[in-house]
């Protein structure tokens, strides 16, 4: 019965028909194509660093693309998107049950002496049109030499098992410890009793324990898109649109947050500067 194009004004209105205008329900908030730009470029920032916030992509925007906006802007869209800083929070992670799932302890950090003495594996995703395609490479932990590596459109256990096999295949021998993450393909029993059939030591890093993984996860990105193999030689099965340079370039962009691991943080409280 309100009509916000009524040559009377809002409060008018209400005041004839006896409503409080506090129970009025406020117009959705349009969604234009500004706003489409501004989600694009917060997908971006997002992938680069996840554990950035509202107020941190305000900064890269207002330093790195010249776009003045507000942080309550910046968390309404990255809530609209559903996508929200990523950081460890209380119980957020919790094993399976049973021996279907199975969690080891971490068994590197003494470091290693050598080459073989311990591999390790770890998963990213490209995105590829409207999904996703997943990559998983398998890297020797002392020299950072990529081993083998699998792309799949799905996230099961299978594809991991195949770059171990390769993995194998390719260096001649098995390493004495394997460490991965806590994922579900890790910690599944088929890829469980793939390496204890070769005889291979279970390594995995603690929950939200990210170091654990920091010298070697740099390199497994780094290393594996540096492969002129995985650059060129992208399966025709994923060759779609985009093609497969882009699907790269794409993985390219969403993992340059690789690069920045050794710069220190910004700090909020140095106005946004590195100490």
């Amino acid at each position: 019965m309100i009509e916000s194009e009524s040559p009377l004004s809002v409060r008018r209105q209400c005041q004839l028909l006896c409503v409080n205008r506090n129970r009025l329900t406020p117009p959705p908030a349009k969604f234009t194509e500004e706003d489409a730009a501004l989600c694009r470029l917060i997908d971006e920032i997002h992938l680069e660093d996840p554990a950035f916030g509202a107020r941190k992509i305000r900064d890269v925007l207002k330093r790195h693309h010249g776009i003045e906006t507000s942080r309550s802007r910046i968390a309404r869209l990255m809530k609209l998107m559903r996508i929200s800083a990523i950081y460890r929070r209380l119980r957020t992670s919790l094993p399976g049950k049973g021996e279907e799932h199975r969690v080891y302890p971490y068994l590197l950090a003494g470091g290693v002496g050598g080459p073989d003495e311990a591999w390790c594996a770890d998963i990213t995703y490209i995105r590829v049109g409207k999904g996703f395609a997943y990559l998983v490479a398998v890297m020797d932990w002392h020299t950072r030499a990529v081993l083998s590596w699998k792309l799949s459109n799905t996230l099961d256990t299978g594809f991991c098992l195949e770059a171990f096999r390769d993995a194998v295949r390719m260096a001649g021998r098995v390493p004495a410890i394997f460490n991965t993450d806590q994922g579900c393909q890790f910690t599944s029993r088929a890829w469980r009793e793939c390496l204890e059939s070769h005889g291979v030591r279970l390594s995995m890093d603690g929950k939200g324990r990210w170091v654990d993984k920091s010298c070697a996860t740099p390199g497994l990105y780094g290393k594996a898109l540096a492969q002129p193999q995985i650059r060129g030689g992208l399966p025709a099965g994923l060759s779609g649109p985009p093609r497969p340079r882009a699907i790269v370039e794409t993985m390219v962009r969403a993992l340059q947050h690789v690069a920045s691991t050794s710069v220190a943080p910004r700090q909020n409280a140095l106005g946004s500067l590195s100490p």
